[in-house]
């Protein structure tokens, strides 16, 4: 069985056992918020999107790219955006079909799997969007590739990305620094078994070379870059970034960004 599909069935089976917040579909009342173009979009654990950054959605056509659970799609959908979702979770997937009927907005709903080439023509999104899941994928730079190929020309990819740090403490004592990077559980049995145990996916350390890096070799221009943190635990008590939020463009044909 390819890695990807072994994660998808652990993550379908999350639904039910636990409360995670990033599974959790948008409330009604949150709907509204976001309609009210409230500033509600995150892509990483704490910090909002800022409105600048996708601003005006009306009749834009937006990607979802591993970003099911009835969010980010739900509040772009409530500011006018025409929304496909991708995603390898039907779980997850399910999440936006209902707060889509609940709402009563289209969405365009494909399962599907983001290490794949994108089942879209070239040049045919506004905006991809795709909040931190790259860490459940080994390869990163064939992701923005494909993303640079379905913007259309002064689109723009909106990304929250994982530093790759907390895996270096991941599951040692004291806070101490435990694991290797990269962290490649296809590469190292102790540690796949490890998550395993943990009832965790496979999960994939990934440095800025390839994460920035990779924008910038697909074509893609960066405009801004925040930083954020997790939500608990001592990264977030010392304040330590982990995570990024990238907002990116597709060159127009005279070379110049939005």
């Amino acid at each position: 069985m390819k890695y990807t599909q072994q994660n998808r069935e652990i993550i379908n089976s999350w639904k039910e056992k636990y409360g995670l917040p990033w599974m959790e579909p948008l409330s009604h009342e949150d709907y509204l918020r976001a309609a009210a173009r409230e500033e509600m979009l995150t892509l990483t654990p704490l910090r909002k999107v800022p409105f600048s950054w996708y601003g005006d959605c009306r009749g834009k056509k937006v990607l979802g790219l591993a970003a099911g659970g009835g969010q980010q799609m739900a509040i772009l959908s409530a500011l006018g955006a025409e929304c496909t979702l991708l995603d390898i979770s039907e779980q997850q997937i399910a999440s936006d079909r209902l707060v889509s009927e609940r709402e009563g907005y289209a969405i365009r709903l494909i399962r599907g799997d983001m290490t794949e080439p994108l089942p879209f023509p070239d040049d045919t999104f506004d905006c991809v969007v795709h909040p931190v899941s790259n860490h459940y994928i080994r390869k990163v730079e064939p992701v923005f590739a494909e993303i640079c190929r379905v913007l259309k020309p002064g689109g723009t990819l909106l990304a929250g990305l994982d530093t790759g740090i907390y895996w270096a403490f991941w599951g040692g004592e004291n806070d101490r620094l435990t694991n290797r990077l990269p962290f490649d559980p296809l590469q190292d049995e102790q540690l796949r078994s490890r998550l395993m145990q943990e009832d965790m996916s496979l999960l994939f350390s990934h440095t800025l070379e390839e994460q920035i890096g990779g924008q910038l070799k697909a074509g893609l221009i960066l405009k801004d870059l925040l930083e954020d943190t997790n939500e608990a635990g001592p990264f977030y008590e010392y304040n330590v970034p982990t995570f990024l939020l990238t907002r990116a463009v597709k060159p127009r044909p005279d070379g110049s960004g939005a």
